[in-house]
């Protein structure tokens, strides 16, 4: 049963347990809670986590603050998985003693909400200066992956390297592995994912079909590692893994998981096998955070990932990196650092799911009321010109739409006569926006496609017109979730994405 309310220490134990497991969902992308048992199921929770020396001997730190930034990676580390599952899982051969994973969890100081930043591991940045691990011999600093630096200076070495790209302070560290990823999917009962199409990665063993199938801990860890089911490889990949973030706290906020001692107790005693922890992670530290933070839901959560200006930044020594978008990188880091909301609140129930156009793809013929800050755009180049796709994303960008920054080819072989716009039937005022900038384009309701639309370009793709600038009078817009609120004037968008709005419905 669910501790009583009125009495003070059972009060105490319930924020606690929300907030130990919010930060291992995001770490693990498989567990948040908020629950309500007692203080017997709490007591000497630090004392169960795996502890590592993060933060000692860091020097020239940036300036903390009042909100929490925890650094949740994961890593390909096979200890005590026996060989048959590695196998089972497509995840054999050698650990790369790097960080497969990594986010960035920063929770609001008002305790009213959290946003999730992937950060791509092939990101090329600066590595801080270093004793190697191996030879104990000091390393100048360098560029290369942020992954690497898990392996060149372990966690303390990892976290100085994202303080320094980000200028954020981490306040916490938290790491898991492929065992407790496993089983605290298998904990939770499995976790729904939903895909308008099928996924087949050979290389991890991921094959699903389209529409909604829940996932149990082994094919969830193939969801969230493959990395050959479309064009964008690892930015799909982190795609995915924000969609299963909050399909998870959809899940958990919305199941009797949380309200189950022994149930709850068993996804904890599941979650905490396997996790690693910064040494200043205690009770009390995990009690103090929980409070500001009671009631977290999908609408309250963001997801960003790092804007990026290349995708293929051939570097000998380190093959293939990305390269960040710095002013769009710097925006988005801004916001976290001044505690501003990546995206606006929930929106209200659209007023006419048939305003922007028939589902056979008519053209939006109503005054856009929605400003293209507003719209979150993904642009896909079907059109077979080589590109093109980055093209129309700087000529929407340009507009003041909220693109990613980087254009995918579409899937198929052959090249689409038309350009075609999908987008989800719940932001059909934001479509509008986006049918002004392509007069001509076919719009295609897709239901759950979320709060970002996907530009599919056509042959016909000529370029980007002007958007009316929406009257003052209009009403507020049911629309994206792409843009932040308060952003500064002349502030690059931030292309972030609310967990409603990525949620299977």
């Amino acid at each position: 049963m669910p501790a009583d309310p009125r009495k003070p220490a059972r009060t105490a134990a319930s924020p606690l347990r929300r907030r130990v497991l919010w930060t291992a969902s995001a770490l693990s992308c498989a567990v948040l809670a908020t629950s309500g048992i007692g203080r017997a199921v709490v007591s000497g929770v630090g004392d169960s986590i795996g502890r590592v020396n993060v933060f000692g001997g860091l020097t020239h730190r940036p300036a903390d603050d009042d909100a929490m930034n925890i650094l949740v990676v994961g890593t390909d580390d096979r200890d005590g998985v026996p060989e048959r599952i590695l196998q089972s899982l497509h995840a054999g051969g050698e650990a790369c003693h790097c960080t497969d994973t990594m986010m960035l969890v920063h929770l609001s100081a008002s305790g009213d909400g959290a946003s999730v930043v992937s950060i791509p591991r092939d990101s090329y940045v600066d590595i801080p200066a270093h004793q190697d691990l191996a030879t104990r011999q000091p390393v100048p600093e360098s560029m290369g992956k942020i992954n690497a630096a898990y392996g060149m200076g372990g966690p303390p070495l990892t976290v100085e390297t994202v303080e320094q790209a980000t200028g954020l302070r981490i306040d916490h560290y938290l790491q898991l592995n492929f065992l407790s990823f496993v089983s605290t999917v298998d904990a939770l009962g499995g976790v729904p994912v939903c895909t308008d199409r099928p996924l087949h990665d050979p290389k991890s063993g991921l094959d699903l079909p389209a529409g909604t199938t829940r996932l149990d801990g082994a094919t969830a860890l193939k969801y969230v590692r493959a990395r050959y089911v479309d064009p964008t490889a690892d930015l799909g990949r982190m795609q995915r893994q924000q969609k299963f973030v909050a399909q998870v706290i959809q899940q958990a906020t919305g199941s009797g998981t949380l309200l189950n001692p022994l149930r709850l107790q068993r996804v904890l005693s599941s979650v905490l096998a396997s996790v690693k922890a910064d040494e200043g992670l205690s009770d009390k530290d995990l009690l103090a955070l929980a409070t500001r933070m009671k009631d977290l839901r999908p609408s309250s959560a963001s997801f960003a990932t790092v804007p990026l200006a290349d995708l293929n930044h051939v570097v000998p020594g380190w093959g293939s990196t990305v390269l960040w978008d710095k002013p769009r990188a710097a925006a988005l880091f801004t916001a976290l650092r001044e505690d501003r909301p990546l995206t606006p609140p929930a929106p209200r129930p659209s007023r006419s799911p048939s305003s922007a156009g028939s589902a056979a793809g008519g053209k939006a013929e109503a005054q856009p009321t929605v400003p293209p800050g507003r719209v979150r755009v993904q642009v896909q180049n079907g059109s077979g010109v080589a590109g093109l796709g980055a093209r129309a994303d700087r000529l929407l960008r340009a507009e003041g739409f909220a693109t990613s920054g980087y254009a995918s080819n579409a899937p198929g072989p052959d090249a689409a006569a038309r350009t075609v716009v999908r987008y989800d039937p719940r932001w059909d005022e934001s479509v509008r926006t986006l049918a002004a900038a392509l007069p001509g384009a076919q719009l295609v309701p897709v239901a759950g496609l979320g709060g970002t639309m996907q530009v599919v370009l056509g042959k016909d793709f000529t370029g980007v017109a002007k958007v009316p600038v929406p009257k003052a009078t209009t009403p507020a817009p049911v629309a994206s979730s792409a843009a932040p609120t308060a952003a500064p004037t002349g502030a690059p968008p931030i292309a972030a994405t609310r967990g409603d709005t990525v949620v299977c419905t």
